[in-house]
């Protein structure tokens, strides 16, 4: 949805190579400009969550950040917008929209001189919800969120937990923070990766950061209408005004095409993050103390941040970023298919999604990942065959089973694979006499460490996987295709040339590009 907008500066000194770099100097200006006091009184009133309570978990100064974009006309303490607001969103009142995420980018930065990368997740993706929020266990990726919010607004009104029945903010909170956890859940679970920061903006929030740098200039392909979300733009070039923006990052629908999909809604997002980097560099209203005055007044009650998003030394790092290339993103999906409600999904080849991002991000993989990327060599095996056993510490039905048919394969014998009696985070790995040199060898596969136990048989290697494991990685997946072979196209394609849902599409940010 249009909360996408990356506009709040803590999103935009996180988000890109030169949107990065622009918005990390405009801030510069701004700490000199409306001076530290204003500063840190704007940004002390943002929510800080704690949904995030391990930290930073990427190697290095490799930095994931996701971005989630909410479907809520609220505000962040759950309270109505001013009304001329929801009049110029074209999108209903305070009792329209809900919780769902359904802008999901992933913003990584790479340490060294490598690029900064974007991915954006197709909102209807059908995933696993960790610790199933609702008592559901698979659905949509952004549904996370509100199924998380939801119960925990259920329990609270039945005083099975915290914040006060009176407090409504408080309440809200409370709530917004289980769906921070089960949407971060979702999203490292369904991409096999860490998340160390995270940002997060309602829909009043996108169209107050849009008021604050209009006009934005973007790009179409042709002409297009939508009566739902009020679009009604003509091909080229055009600047348009933030109630325009919101229509322009929400349309699903083209009166005048009906090959209009979710997925070129995706790129309008993308293009819209694009001109802003053009609107940084251009010496627009985020070069100007006024209009930093204005974002900062946004961010204070429209956005949460991880507690340990640090503004100041992401800006210093972020004026290091300007000359590396940017690329946005669109993961594939390899069909469309229905839920167990009927509901209309988009079916993903679980390995292939996790291989790309892995292979664009160029960080450490995690375990699964080392055996995933094609044409690779096959890990070695034991010099010495050894049992494998495999605990499952996990909420994942068939784990266990799933580990020792995919490690037999690295030369193990299959041993027992069996369920722990409670669940643990972290993974280990085992060995009795004789398995040390497999267990090292497994070790260095997994990226786990091995320990002696003399409780573990002779010749034999205990495996036990905790919640922080890439299960995906081993299990079937609804809609895997299990081909593996995705095309990479430009996001701007036309005609024969447009990106299908089914083809990897990418996005420089070199110029505003035209969309469709």
């Amino acid at each position: 949805m249009g909360s996408a907008g990356t506009g709040h500066p803590r999103r935009w000194v996180l988000l890109k190579g030169r949107l990065v770099a622009s918005v990390a100097s405009a801030f510069v200006m701004a700490v000199t400009g409306v001076g530290w006091t204003g500063y840190h009184t704007a940004l002390g009133r943002i929510i800080i969550s704690h949904a995030l309570p391990n930290g930073a978990m990427s190697l290095g100064d490799n930095q994931n950040i996701l971005l989630m974009g909410l479907d809520s006309r609220l505000d962040q303490n759950g309270r109505p917008l001013p009304p001329e607001i929801y009049d110029a969103l074209h999108a209903g009142d305070e009792s329209s929209g809900g919780y769902n995420a359904n802008v999901l980018i992933i913003v990584h930065l790479s340490d060294g001189d490598g690029p900064v990368t974007a991915v954006s997740i197709p909102r209807d993706d059908y995933a696993e919800l960790p610790g199933c929020p609702g008592s559901v266990c698979a659905g949509k990726i952004k549904q996370a969120y509100g199924l998380a919010y939801q119960q925990s607004l259920n329990a609270q009104a039945a005083g099975n937990s915290g914040a006060g029945a009176t407090d409504l903010a408080a309440r809200e909170q409370t709530a917004r923070e289980a769906g921070r956890k089960a949407e971060i859940g979702a999203v490292t679970d369904f991409l096999g990766i860490s998340v160390d920061h995270f940002v997060e903006v309602t829909l009043g929030a996108f169209f107050q950061i849009a008021k604050a740098v209009e006009p934005i200039t973007v790009c179409l392909a042709g002409d297009t209408r939508d009566s739902y979300s009020g679009a009604d733009f003509h091909q080229g070039v055009q600047r348009i005004d933030a109630a325009e923006a919101m229509a322009f990052v929400r349309q699903r629908r083209d009166e005048n095409d009906g090959s209009f999909t979710d997925f070129d809604r995706t790129r309008r997002q993308q293009a819209f993050l694009v001109s802003l980097v053009e609107a940084a560099r251009s010496g627009g209203a985020l070069s100007s103390v006024s209009g930093l005055r204005k974002l900062l007044q946004v961010a204070r009650d429209n956005v949460a941040v991880d507690a340990g998003l640090d503004l100041m030394q992401f800006a210093a790092r972020a004026s290091q970023l300007a000359g590396r290339p940017l690329s946005l993103y669109t993961l594939p999906i390899s069909g469309f298919g229905k839920d167990p409600n009927g509901s209309d999904i988009n079916l993903v080849d679980l390995p292939t999604i996790r291989r790309i991002v892995n292979e664009r991000f160029m960080s450490d993989a995690p375990a699964a990942l080392d055996a995933a990327v094609p044409g690779s060599q096959p890990p070695p095996a034991p010099a010495e065959p050894a049992v494998l056993d495999v605990v499952n510490a996990t909420t994942h039905d068939g784990l266990a089973a799933a580990l020792e048919e995919a490690l037999a394969g690295r030369g193990f014998t299959r041993g027992s694979a069996t369920t722990a009696p409670t669940q643990a985070e972290d993974s280990s790995i085992e060995y009795g006499p004789g398995a040390e040199a497999a267990a090292r060898l497994l070790a260095d596969q997994l990226h786990l460490p091995a320990t002696a136990q003399s409780a573990v048989a002779p010749g034999t290697v205990r495996l036990t996987v905790g919640t922080a494991f890439p299960a995906a990685d081993y299990l079937a997946h609804p809609g895997a295709s299990g081909s593996g072979q995705v095309s990479t196209v430009s996001a701007t394609g036309t005609g024969d040339h447009a990106p299908a849902p089914t083809d990897l599409s990418q996005m420089t940010a070199t110029s505003v590009p035209c969309v469709k």
